[in-house]
């Protein structure tokens, strides 16, 4: 009993008295820090359990014992806290490190207000071909002057499904592919709009090319496209193929649009193995002004996905109309990420600008009427709206005409007007020289003026 609980003493009775009880009685030591310490049994394969509670061990057990040992002080405080200051010198280092590296400039720095050297504008131009940007094209010229003029519709019918549209549109849909006299080639796309092969595409497809191959939907190809036209500072390029009986695109009236309306774009992204792609998106801002290379743009804002390949493709509205060029998207020159932000050229303003190329291999300046009007319409006495005119320009058809301030314009090209809108598309159908009829109210007088359109001055 002693070996196995040192503390407990045990009073007898004399040897005379007769047998009591035993009393066992433990006197507490003093105050000392125990620890609970288990010996292991000797190595024979067997396992041995603590005895439970007021359970006697059997002979065989091991028995745990108290180790009345005065432990020293603990260090387990102590090696914590070498342990913390050792990870805050290790934060620190990593800081300091990561700051040398962002101040000799290897990791990419954004400041609070992102300036626009941050962004670009991407043409779909990469790597080798780059150098080819603004270079002068040697492709093939077809003869200019034939008439030929591009037409867009100023009214819609219902709105189509997606399947609808993109079966509507992707035939009208091809592939163009520059041949660039270094090597490689540019690879875009183009809309049809004429069934014997006037094709609308930008003129960074084109440019610096010295061969243009043509690629249908149906793997149909033509590898002697001409070049009509085409102009760097808009964008803009016609091409011609020798073929009849083409499926052609119906453009729509890009002022028409609104933002939020859905918008759909079909092209080659990535180059000809993704060709006839369709991707879809959202008006995200009309008239859009852009600054590219010192040159303003005003654009159709879409995120609709573009991509490398999609230069010179549609964009269409829910009625399967062509109402834009898709021409470029903005990306980023540091690490900073730039999603759904692509650009189209309306076709409302650049309807006179095909027209332009078709007929003279360039655009020459903007025909202009040479007055300004008041953006909201004024209603006559006959119920007729009508826009009042507030400037007219000197020199200009408009006061050769004999037009006067506070004129009402009733109709233009014989279309009434309502807004400034309907007044644009009225000029647009003509080339300088040309003459734009009106009916003007003066005062309760009805007259018919035609103002000769002159070319806008830089």
């Amino acid at each position: 009993m002693d070996e196995l609980c040192p503390n407990l003493q045990t009073e007898e009775p004399p040897a005379a008295e007769a047998p009591r009880e035993v009393v066992l009685r433990y006197e507490a030591p003093a105050p000392r820090e125990v620890t609970l310490r288990y010996v292991p049994p000797a190595t024979d394969g067997k396992t041995w359990d603590a005895p439970a509670e007021n359970e006697t061990p059997h002979a065989d057990a091991i028995p745990y014992q108290y180790a009345q040992d005065t432990a020293p002080a603990r260090d387990g405080g102590r090696r914590g806290l070498w342990i913390f200051l050792i990870c805050i010198g290790v934060l620190l280092a990593a800081l300091v490190a990561l700051g040398i590296l962002y101040w000799r400039g290897v990791l990419p720095r954004r400041a609070a207000n992102a300036s626009d050297a941050q962004y670009r504008y991407e043409y779909g131009r990469r790597g080798s071909i780059s150098e080819y940007a603004d270079a002068e094209t040697t492709i093939p010229r077809h003869p200019n002057g034939d008439g030929t003029r591009l037409r867009y519709a100023e009214s819609h019918g219902s709105a189509l499904s997606i399947q609808e549209i993109y079966a509507r549109v992707n035939p009208c849909t091809v592939t163009v592919a520059t041949a660039l006299p270094g090597g490689g080639a540019i690879i875009g796309a183009g809309v049809i709009f004429t069934p014997d092969g006037y094709i609308l595409t930008n003129a960074h497809v084109v440019s610096g090319g010295e061969r243009c191959y043509v690629v249908l939907n149906t793997g149909k190809s033509f590898a002697d496209a001409r070049l009509v036209g085409y102009d760097v500072q808009k964008d803009l390029a016609v091409i011609k193929v020798d073929a009849y009986m083409l499926p052609t695109a119906e453009f729509g009236d890009s002022d028409a649009l609104s933002v939020g309306d859905p918008v759909y774009a079909i092209g080659n992204p990535l180059g000809v193995e993704l060709r006839g792609t369709l991707t879809d998106g959202i008006v995200s801002a009309i008239n859009r002004d852009v600054k590219v290379d010192g040159v303003y743009m005003s654009l159709i804002q879409t995120n609709a996905a573009l991509n490398s390949g999609n230069s010179g493709g549609p964009l269409i509205n829910v009625y399967g109309q062509v109402v834009g060029i898709n021409t470029m998207k903005m990306g980023s020159s540091s690490a900073v990420s730039v999603e759904g932000l692509g650009f189209a050229i309306p076709i409302s303003s650049a309807a006179w600008m095909v027209d332009e190329l078709i007929a003279y291999g360039e655009i020459r300046g903007e025909p202009i009427l040479g007055i300004s009007v008041l953006r909201q319409y004024v209603t006559l006495p006959t119920g007729e709206t009508a826009l009042q005119i507030l400037e007219i320009a000197p020199g200009s058809g408009a006061e050769e005409a004999g037009l006067r301030l506070n004129d009402c314009i009733v109709r233009a090209d014989g279309e009434p007007m309502e807004s400034v809108s309907d007044l644009l598309r009225a000029r647009r159908r003509y080339f300088t020289g040309e003459a734009l009829s009106m009916e003007i109210d003066r005062n309760g007088e009805r007259m018919t003026v035609d103002v000769v359109l002159k070319e806008a001055q830089s």
